[in-house]
């Protein structure tokens, strides 16, 4: 069974940094395209960072652009999602998601509705 679980969340203060993880299982990783995405109170789900199956190719939101970096292990399964000099508006909650093609490109940025399986989510918050 596919499988995307989320970890590295928690409270930090403004300018601090955290690392998520996304951990795949029951399918590998390599050949598709993970896109990280998240949620703030009271929006919709708006997307961050995607990386390429080879992770060779990326794509950041305006937002996060120069402080946030999307990386892979594939030997480990697993994308990470490095975020530093974070901000108030940064708080959401933070999902990562898998195409179930593998002919998904991060080139053009995929909005979430291309996206067809999702973690559960890890919960950031940035607050003093």
């Amino acid at each position: 069974q596919l499988q995307l679980v989320e970890s590295g969340g928690g409270l930090v203060q403004p300018g601090g940094s955290l690392r998520l993880s996304c951990e795949g299982s029951g399918f590998t990783m390599d050949f598709y395209t993970i896109g990280w995405f998240r949620q703030r109170p009271g929006k919709e789900r708006e997307r961050v960072s995607c990386i390429s199956a080879a992770g060779v190719n990326s794509n950041y939101a305006d937002s996060v652009k120069g402080r946030f970096t999307i990386s892979r292990d594939n030997a480990k399964n697993t994308v990470y999602l490095q975020m530093n000099s974070l901000k108030p508006e940064d708080t959401a909650v933070y999902y990562c998601a898998s195409p179930s093609s593998a002919y998904v490109s991060c080139d053009g940025f995929p909005a979430p509705g291309v996206y067809d399986y999702w973690g559960q989510g890890t919960q950031v918050t940035v607050s003093s």
